[in-house]
């Protein structure tokens, strides 16, 4: 449809060299991420659903949680967190960078009782999207806290059997039913994924490290059956932990008062020569 045509009037265009990059600054959605003629990022086309688009920021949680409960406060916190329906104010913005950030707010308060600052840079490279993520505790007591990125990756459903991953040794495309019966599972995350996409080229996921320390441990696979009206995508989910993970001290991140805690994720991709 023309109206989800690239760019929208809400996007913000990031460029370096033949790559582009989109931004929905209000929603911190990272709407687009093109180098050459692929479109590494998935783009609703047909619905408009802009829950079914680019990578999404889940935050201050991932995953699930047992009956929707945040223990630790005993809030209700629905599955990926608020952050991606809150309106985010820009910081910073040139030609290849922009930089986001939304800060707890009555209604973030009620959900998650913390004051905090969560700041988005979004950095477009020659081939490269780089995503730092800061999490600042403004509290006086220390803020649990386990997001994740949600990308959406553009395949067809006819070439999902026919990508290759580097790294993810449990996922084996082949032996998907991707049609009736698509992944929808943790595996561990070793910092880097490789996948050869049949016909565009390699798209590598990877975190990197800061302070020597890494922050995303879990990689979430999911896709949806083609009776969705959006299918035509494979999520690969870098996240700090699995399901009720922000219940599980041992599995989140812990970020002391007044402290601070950044993680980076990187895209990179690599057209196929034609």
């Amino acid at each position: 449809m023309t109206f989800t045509q690239f760019p929208m009037e809400r996007e913000v265009v990031l460029s370096a060299g033949d790559t582009k990059v989109g931004v929905m600054p209000d929603i911190c959605l990272v709407s687009h991420f093109q180098v050459g003629d692929w479109q590494v990022l998935y783009r609703a086309s047909e619905t408009g659903n802009i829950k079914r688009w680019g990578m999404p920021l889940m935050i201050p949680n991932f995953s699930r949680l047992k009956q929707g409960i945040f223990q630790e406060k005993g809030t209700m916190l629905p599955i990926h967190g608020f952050g991606r329906t809150m309106p985010w104010e820009v910081l910073q913005q040139d030609a290849a960078s922009i930089t986001i950030q939304l800060t707890n707010n009555e209604q973030t308060y009620a959900q998650y009782p913390y004051k905090f600052a969560f700041t988005s840079q979004i950095v477009a490279g020659e081939g490269t999207l780089t995503y730092t993520l800061t999490m600042e505790n403004r509290s006086d007591e220390v803020m649990p806290i386990a997001p994740g990125f949600h990308p959406y990756f553009s395949v067809a459903q006819k070439d999902k059997a026919d990508i290759t991953i580097d790294g993810l040794p449990r996922i084996d495309p082949q032996a998907i039913q991707w049609a009736t019966q698509p992944p929808d599972q943790p595996n561990p995350f070793p910092h880097s994924v490789t996948v050869h996409m049949p016909h565009e080229g390699d798209l590598t996921i990877a975190e990197q490290p800061v302070d020597e320390r890494y922050s995303l441990s879990t990689m979430q696979v999911w896709s949806e059956p083609s009776t969705a009206p959006d299918h035509d995508f494979i999520c690969f989910e870098p996240v700090v932990t699995s399901e009720d993970g922000l219940n599980r001290p041992a599995d989140r991140l812990n970020i002391a008062p007044r402290g601070s805690h950044r993680l980076i994720l990187q895209l990179s991709a690599r057209p196929y020569q034609s």
